[in-house]
């Protein structure tokens, strides 16, 4: 896949892996408490305003354009890191959000969002990690 020409480091750009626009999700979480606030989409150039501005600045699938947070709401998000996952097709931005993150006002993209589930966590011992995944159930990245 050619990349549009941007500014990111060719060194970081050669690590991600993009969707087939282009595109890769940001996970979006409050630096000192740890809180996940949202998820949005970036590409190299998104990724190469946010290292360079301080700012974080993703791309509107919807609109089609970039888009820097609070630019017209006032809720900005400072970005206090940047950093790839193990598989180099998400990034998580640790910022300081000011106000609330969500465009409905609220607090994160999650609040009051939450799905019941039927899983016991008493079944599981306490300290004692989740079962492993079936290798080809699709349980687990590594069947990729």
């Amino acid at each position: 896949m050619s990349l549009p020409s941007s500014g990111l480091d060719p060194d970081v750009a050669r690590r991600l892996k993009r969707d087939a626009n282009g595109l890769f999700p940001a996970v979006v979480q409050q630096y000192d408490s740890g809180q996940v606030l949202m998820l949005a989409w970036m590409d190299d150039e998104a990724l190469h305003r946010t290292l360079t501005t301080g700012r974080a600045t993703y791309w509107s699938r919807s609109r089609g354009e970039y888009w820097v947070k609070g630019e017209t709401s006032g809720h900005v998000q400072w970005v206090r890191s940047v950093a790839l996952d193990c598989d180099g097709d998400t990034v998580l931005l640790k910022v300081d959000q000011v106000g609330p993150a969500c465009h409905t006002g609220q607090p994160t993209c999650f609040a009051g969002r939450e799905l019941v589930t039927s899983a016991d966590p008493s079944t599981l011992a306490a300290g004692q990690p989740a079962p492993a995944a079936v290798p080809g159930t699709g349980d687990r990245d590594d069947d990729r």
